[in-house]
């Protein structure tokens, strides 16, 4: 059985940085994609990062810049490095990996995903 669990989450400062990790166990494919994604409170979950097995990187525009996200092949691990965060970036960020082999994650389909972790940014 495939395990994401996250944490790093808390409070912070507008300003202010927080490093996420998402620490994967059980059968997944060491070429699965992996990303992080959003929800705000009374909004859709929304795409943020994402990271491929061979270390492709895409973001959504609103954290270009900002955001930074890697992974630990060995550990299974994946890390959002945020930055410069905002009011606007409060949110339940949830890890996801993707299901089958080379897969992606961006669309959000066929992917496992972690608990979530709160992350608020006060102003």
């Amino acid at each position: 059985q495939v395990q994401l669990v996250e944490s790093g989450g808390g409070l912070v400062q507008a300003g202010g940085s927080l490093r996420l990790s998402c620490a994967a166990s059980g059968p997944i494919f060491a070429s699965a994609g992996m990303g992080w994604f959003r929800q705000a409170p009374g909004k859709e979950r929304e795409f943020v990062a994402t990271i491929s097995w061979s270390g492709n990187l895409y973001y959504a525009d609103s954290v270009k810049g900002r955001f930074s996200i890697s992974r630990d092949n060995a550990k299974n691990t994946v890390y959002l490095q945020m930055n410069s965060l905002k009011p606007e970036d409060t949110a339940v960020y949830y890890c996801a990996a993707a299901r089958s082999a080379y897969g992606g994650v961006r669309a959000g389909n066929n992917v496992y995903w972690g608990q979530g972790t709160q992350v608020t940014v006060s102003s």
